[in-house]
């Protein structure tokens, strides 16, 4: 089993908790490499972390080829505001990654691939655990934090792979972020795929067949087959309750994932907190991740939380809707209320 050298941190979560701006105070301070959406951008952990052992050039590909998913989305037009350069065709590692880390992504990439082709073949997670290091050594930072959007799915293989990793569990107030979700494209698409899996009892795409296209609704057979249509994935009226739903799954799961782990190597960091403490919670979270909190980050990282939205927009909703939100995402809520009891 890979031992990490240097301390890596895995924020873990829904998505559209807020993460996004963490990312970006992070990579504000001088000792962490702030890694933006790698996780995502490898787009599963069966894919990223296989159990068969790869060759360098079998790891360099993945990184190198752009990324399946996110590939699909931009083809049909389809532009998330997580894409920080999103041109069709280029490297999975410079959709979000590099672009976050750098102003010259090209020059890193290149020096990536004068050296990740040439490794050995081994297991995934050494491959994985070597690409953190050379990241680090090459942007001279300390301590690695990995942050990725709709995450959870990611922890059982994360804590297989590295069982010295730290994890940090990354929340918002279930109806507010349910609400985010149904107005955004990507949980709008995957809304849909869940819609798709659950009418043809399949769990990937990849398992789709032309038999199962035949037998579901032309609209949701398009989406998978054809193009994706933002318009209509936008005009479907899915009850936000239903997010809601997603959200506690989401929740609930991360919780069950994470209470195995050794409590001096998970925490949790709540929206709101942040948001009435920024300079206090980015404080705690510099120390857990293994660097000092250092004033001067602290000037420049806090700003973006102090004058972020702090209103809810879930209780701008008609009574009923809100109710039935509030409903839908109660389970999520009893979760974390739990999880917050055993500490």
């Amino acid at each position: 089993m890979p031992r990490l050298s240097f301390p890596v941190t895995f924020v873990v979560g829904s998505g559209r908790s807020g993460s996004s701006a963490l990312s970006r105070a992070l990579r504000l301070h001088p000792g962490l490499l702030s890694l933006n959406e790698l996780l995502a951008s490898l787009t599963e952990p069966e894919r990223a972390l296989p159990a068969s052992p790869l060759t360098g050039e079998e790891f360099w590909r993945m990184l190198a080829e752009p990324s399946p998913v996110f590939e699909r989305l931009l083809r049909d037009g389809v532009v998330m505001p997580e894409f920080l350069d999103p041109r069709p065709g280029l490297p999975a590692l410079s959709l979000m990654v590099l672009p976050h880390l750098t102003d010259d992504p090209p020059a890193v990439l290149a020096a990536l691939e004068r050296e990740v082709p040439r490794w050995p073949r081994r297991p995934a997670e050494e491959h994985f655990a070597a690409l953190l290091a050379l990241l680090r050594e090459h942007f001279g930072r300390e301590a690695v934090v990995e942050r990725s959007g709709y995450s959870v799915m990611w922890i059982p293989r994360l804590r297989e792979c590295f069982p010295e990793a730290r994890f940090v569990h990354m929340h918002r107030y279930g109806p507010d972020c349910a609400l985010s979700m149904s107005r955004h494209t990507g949980y709008q698409t995957i809304m849909v795929m869940r819609e798709v899996f659950e009418l043809t009892g399949v769990a990937t795409v990849s398992e789709l067949t032309e038999e199962h296209l035949r037998g579901l609704p032309p609209e949701l057979a398009a989406l998978v087959s054809t193009r994706i249509d933002t318009g209509w994935l936008a005009s479907r009226g899915v009850p936000v309750a239903r997010f809601g739903e997603l959200w506690s799954e989401l929740v609930t799961q991360a919780v069950a994932y994470l209470a195995p782990v050794p409590a001096g190597q998970r925490t949790e960091l709540s929206y709101e907190r942040l948001l009435d403490d920024p300079r206090g919670e980015l404080a705690r979270l510099a120390r857990f991740a293994g660097v000092a909190a250092d004033e001067r980050w602290l000037d420049a990282a806090a700003p973006l939380f102090t004058d972020a939205s702090r209103g809810s927009a879930a209780r701008e909703l008609a009574q009923e809707e809100l109710a039935a939100l509030r409903e839908a995402c109660a389970p999520g809520t009893q979760a974390l209320a739990a999880a917050a009891a055993a500490v």
